[in-house]
């Protein structure tokens, strides 16, 4: 049994790298994003307008919260998302924090979603600092604040399977210690 947390912002890599956690550990995989995107879809707004609504709509993130906490109690998980590791803190086993610098993670997201560079960077500013905002206010935690992860790993100069080797390496050093110590 093993509960992961990966967090960060948007356009660092989290969610590539929560999947393979996820395929190659055979563990089950949830995205709060993917929660984030559906509300934002089924009101008829795009991310950067959910965002505002949320900072001052509080139900928002309740929901995705609840739900993430919820799943954060079933065995063999990856929990995927911004808030994810603080919010299922005390019941994931391993907490991981990818990020990269603005302009690597707008570049990436101008590229995913098929929009222009100046866009994307305009709508990840909004979309963070409004977050940030929002993290500190409603729940007083400080997304700059990472001490409470096992890992945290810069995916600026790696690629996607540098970057998971090394996240695979520490998750087999702490299976194995974790398996030894609960034997």
């Amino acid at each position: 049994m093993v509960r992961i947390a990966v967090s960060g912002p948007p356009g660092s890599g989290k969610t590539t790298q929560a999947r393979r956690i996820a395929d190659t550990y055979d563990l089950v995989y949830y995205s709060a994003g993917g929660i984030f995107r559906e509300l934002a879809r089924s009101r008829g707004l795009s991310l950067e307008e959910l965002s505002l609504v949320a900072l001052k709509d509080p139900s928002i993130d309740l929901e995705i919260d609840k739900r993430t906490f919820q799943l954060a109690h079933e065995d063999n998980v990856v929990l995927d998302g911004h808030l994810t590791a603080w919010i299922a803190s005390d019941l994931v086993d391993f907490k991981i924090y990818i990020t990269a610098p603005l302009k690597v993670r707008v570049a990436r997201i101008a590229a995913r979603d098929n929009k222009p560079f100046e866009d994307a960077l305009r709508e990840t500013i909004v979309r963070e600092s409004v977050q940030r905002k929002r993290f500190i206010e409603f729940y007083g935690i400080d997304p700059l604040d990472l001490s409470i992860f096992d890992l945290v790993i810069d995916t600026s100069k790696l690629g996607v399977e540098e970057t998971f080797a090394i996240i695979k390496n520490s998750i087999d050093k702490f299976l194995k210690t974790h398996k030894t110590a609960n034997h």
